[in-house]
């Protein structure tokens, strides 16, 4: 059995992910440790036909990933009139 069609396999890559979120904080390594962490669900409780299918487990990682990453940026993004402006420079006296 590949590699890819391991339920457990997902789980540890979502486990990475997610220490490599802490590690280095974007917001963007969150989404993919969810978007891996619900392919690994989807493939324990057994969707029909996406552990054999390569490119089907890819399309349901990368939907996955981007609707975890917009409710991610959605919740902690930044927010309207959040943007920091600098009026000065910071080796003037």
């Amino acid at each position: 059995m590949p590699l890819w069609s391991l339920w457990w396999a997902w789980m540890a890559g979502a486990l990475l992910l997610a220490i490599l979120e802490v590690v280095a904080p974007a917001q963007i390594f969150l989404g993919f440790a969810a978007g891996a962490a619900g392919t690994g669900l989807l493939l324990l409780f057994g969707l029909p036909g996406l552990a054999g299918s390569l490119p089907a487990t890819i399309l349901v990682f990368a939907v996955l990933s981007l609707i975890a990453w917009l409710i991610t940026r959605r919740i902690a993004g930044v927010r309207e009139g959040q943007v920091k402006l600098f009026n000065h420079d910071v080796n003037d006296n």
